[in-house]
This record gives C-alpha cells, sequence and structure tokens, in this order.
C-alpha cells in the first residue's frame, strides 16, 4: 500500500529536519511538501519526486533515510522493513555480553556474525570517532575518525569471546591498514574495540597467535583499542544481507575471493622459504 498524504507530509518533514539529509536532497523535498500543502495531486507530486531521485537511487547514493523514503514511494517492498533497534539490549547481565569489531564494510560483518548460535543480536554502526550522532555521509566522507563496525551481544553460555576473535580474523584481513578488500580508507580499517580488560588480553593474546604462527608474510597491522561509544547506522543500513541478498552474495563472493586466493599465496610462501 502507498503512503497516504498524511504519512508523505510527515516522513517529508522528519527527513527535511533530519541533519543526514544533504541540502540537494532537502530542497526537493521542501518543494514537493509545499506543492502538497497547496492542494497539488499526491500521485502526481511524488511521481516527480521518484523521478528527480531515481538517478541516485539507481547508483544507491542518496542518503540511507531518503533511500528508505524512496523505497516507499516507489512501493518497493525493503521501503516497509524497519529494523527494531529496541531488540539490540543487554537483558540478562550476568551470562550476555557485547563485542566489537571493524573490518571494512559493515554489510559484509553482520550474517558472519549474526548467523551463529549464540548470537543475540549484531547492530551496524559507527564507532572510535570524535563527533556525536555520526551520519552515513560523514563517516564515508573521513569526517569524523569513526570506522564502520558491528556490534555484538552474544551470550556467554552458548559462544565464548575466544571464539568470535577467531571467526573476526577469518572473515577480515589483518594485513591491510588503509581498509579491507575494495572500502578504501581509515573508515574501513580493521580494529578490534574491547570492552574491558579481560576482552583486552583475549584479543592480544590471539592476535599474537596468529603473528607467531606464520600464516602472514606481511605484519598484523589490526589493532585493539578500548569501546567508545557506538552509534548505530541508519536504518537502511541494517541487516543488508536480508534485505539485499542477491548484492550481498556478489560483494561477501568478492571477499571470499580475495581471502581464498590470500591463502593460497601464504602457502605458496611458506613453502618457498622452506
Amino acid at each position: 500500500m502507498r503512503l497516504t498524504q498524511e504519512e508523505a507530509l510527515n516522513e517529508m518533514y522528519n527527513l527535511i529536519l533530519n541533519p543526514g539529509t544533504r541540502e540537494w536532497e532537502r530542497t526537493q523535498l521542501m518543494e514537493t511538501k509545499e506543492k502538497l500543502e497547496t492542494g497539488s495531486k499526491l500521485s502526481d507530486q511524488l511521481a516527480k519526486l521518484e523521478a528527480v531521485f531515481r538517478p541516485l537511487a539507481s547508483r544507491n547514493n542518496l542518503t540511507p533515510d531518503v533511500m528508505d523514503f524512496y523505497l516507499r514511494i516507489t512501493n518497493n517492498p525493503l521501503g516497509k522493513v524497519t529494523y527494531d533497534f529496541s531488540k539490540h539490549e543487554i537483558v540478562d547481565p550476568i551470562n550476555q555480553e557485547r563485542a566489537v569489531f571493524a573490518g571494512g564494510c559493515f554489510w559484509c560483518m553482520v550474517e558472519p556474525f549474526e548467523t551463529h548460535p549464540g548470537i543475540i543480536s549484531v547492530l551496524s554502526g559507527y564507532i572510535g570517532g570524535k563527533t556525536d550522532h555520526p551520519t552515513y555521509d560523514q563517516v564515508s566522507g573521513g569526517y569524523t575518525g569513526h570506522v564502520e563496525a558491528v556490534e555484538i551481544i552474544f551470550d556467554k553460555r552458548r559462544i565464548s569471546y575466544e571464539e568470535l576473535v577467531a571467526l573476526y580474523w577469518t572473515i577480515s584481513d589483518p594485513t591491510d591498514a588503509f581498509g579491507q578488500f575494495q572500502d578504501r580508507g581509515n573508515q574501513y580499517r580493521p580494529i578490534i574495540f574491547v570492552q574491558n580488560d579481560q576482552q583486552r588480553q583475549i584479543a592480544e593474546r590471539s592476535k599474537n597467535e596468529l603473528i607467531t604462527s606464520g600464516k602472514f608474510d606481511k605484519p598484523i597491522v589490526t589493532e585493539i583499542k578500548p569501546a567508545t561509544t557506538f552509534w548505530p547506522a541508519e536504518n537502511y543500513h541494517q541487516e543488508f544481507y536480508k534485505k539485499q541478498p542477491k548484492r550481498y552474495r556478489k560483494m561477501k563472493h568478492a571477499r571470499q575471493t580475495f581471502l581464498y586466493y590470500q591463502k593460497i599465496k601464504q602457502k605458496f610462501s611458506s613453502r618457498k622459504r622452506g
């Protein structure tokens, strides 16, 4: 079902006030809102707005919240998918814990963790920067110092922090300090953000074991830092692998292919050294 005029006006009003909305997007939304308020037909104005947004939407270049609105006005089922942020909380402090990992685009970091037993929730977001409530545009532009990351709530009775760190090494490139895979820039660098001294000790021990294993010719550059405020990413970015399975599979395949050839290269180098 398409938006009613009241729903459309309310969403446009919120997007106009949203600090994450770009000025050009805001201008288009304000013009459409004004025409609707002066009696223009809803379907005509939404069709015009869709046509204006379409070139950027087709390249996934609208800001996240505007993209959600675009999906709704085009009656795309993805526009109706709203992440329940309230489910991402610790309700049993004795048996539940948080873990935060940065390893490139957070779109590819959710599924490997979320599909494991003992994982309660995985949230995409931003951490490690100097700006409160950062937007995707700010982080992706490298303006705030944040990195894209995932925050995991897990049940310690079913999966350990050691296991999460071990999984992290298999889905990231610990030798690349300037990004991960096709994602380049400081906002994609690999970092383990620890919640406490116990996590720090586990992460450091695991990193040292990886270094001494000789699996990599290049230095292990993944940082281990104290966790700071974790800012949730916009709705559009949450559980991307479920919303966009075809696109996600292509990205996942590219990562797996890179890691596979890196593994083969390391084996070849080890034999050559021997």
